[in-house]
């Protein structure tokens, strides 16, 4: 494999080089596989009962789908269980969420509260398109805004938490986000993951920073959704 990799945002109209090295390595993957496939299995009735539910709720799929960058800028398709009415990402505020938004629905309101609309993300844990920590994936249009530095993001396998998760979460700015991402790059060690999903219990049932605050938001040059 090439030390460096040339690798085009289709998507964004946009290329960049980042480094061929991954964040954690094999010994990252395989804590994801032996969270990830147990925790699948385990969960596999909750998630039955939850996509059930999110189906009577409101009309449309129980699953949103959404493509996303990866690691590397490489794109996937990043799933969840919807939280909002169908197609809300083409109405309202789009991309940008904020407490009381009339397109949350009523289920996807206690989905959001626990984060329990991310469970479906541990498919993609396993596929290998995510990671049980990490940066969260984010759109490719908003990659195409990132500079040099916060390029480094994408060294990480995008997380189903991160760093900036428990440091804001919505709450904060994307350029904080991103700061914060790259500092959880420069900085892994598995001790750090381990602290990460310690502190993820926390914000999770405190419902911190769940939605944009006054500063939030994506505020990178030529976007302000987010």
């Amino acid at each position: 494999m090439p030390g460096r990799a040339r690798l085009r945002y289709r998507e964004a109209d946009v290329q960049h080089t980042v480094p061929e090295t991954e964040v954690g390595g094999t010994a990252k993957r395989a804590f994801d596989l032996a969270v990830a496939i147990p925790a699948t299995i385990l969960l596999a009735p909750v998630m039955a009962g939850l996509a059930a539910w999110v189906r009577l709720d409101s009309s449309g799929p129980a699953l949103f789908r959404q493509r996303r960058a990866g690691a590397f800028g490489r794109p996937f398709t990043c799933v969840k269980f919807r939280s909002m009415v169908d197609g809300a990402e083409t109405k309202g505020a789009g991309l940008a969420v904020t407490a009381g938004d009339a397109r949350i629905t009523r289920a996807g309101r206690v989905l959001r509260r626990l984060s329990l609309d991310e469970l479906p993300q541990l498919i993609n844990v396993i596929r290998g398109e995510m990671s049980i920590v990490g940066p969260r994936p984010t759109v490719p249009s908003q990659v195409a805004h990132y500079d040099a530095g916060q390029r480094r993001r994408l060294l990480a396998r995008p997380g189903l938490t991160g760093l900036a998760q428990v440091r804001g979460r919505a709450s904060i700015p994307w350029s904080e986000r991103i700061a914060l991402d790259v500092q959880y790059v420069d900085t892994w060690s598995m001790g750090l993951d381990l602290r990460i999903i310690g502190e993820t219990v926390r914000v999770v049932l405190r419902g911190e920073g769940q939605y944009r605050g006054e500063d939030g938001g994506f505020d990178l040059a030529g976007r302000a959704d987010g």
